[in-house]
């Protein structure tokens, strides 16, 4: 598994999301009771930014375009109108650095 720092702990706002890339690819990064976990960066639904746009109610990253909801531990829809679940990306903390696995992400249905 390639991992690639993307940010540090301090990076990573605590009410919304934090955009990264690698290439051509990017998450959203959160930070949920000093936990972080990488989702896509569009939401499902409308392909909208939620690390931009969105942002963190407790662990839920809500879209603002339509105001679905998606948490953040698994990806998965928590209210509607989205009804695919985001990809989920592995990540590692080391120290300060966040790093993120992009060839890893899948999605739960």
């Amino acid at each position: 598994m390639a991992f690639t720092k993307v940010c540090t702990l301090q990076d990573i706002p605590e009410d919304k999301g934090l955009k990264v890339e690698d290439g051509e690819m990017s998450a959203a990064v959160f930070k949920v009771e000093g936990n972080v976990f990488a989702t896509q960066d569009l939401c499902s639904h409308g392909l909208w930014s939620l690390s931009e746009i969105g942002y963190l109610e407790g662990d839920q990253v809500v879209c603002s375009l339509h105001m679905g909801k998606f948490c953040v531990h698994t990806g998965k829809v928590t209210s509607l109108p989205p009804r695919r679940p985001l990809k989920k990306y592995p990540v590692r903390v080391e120290g300060e650095d966040v790093y993120v696995a992009f060839d890893e992400g899948d999605m739960v249905e």
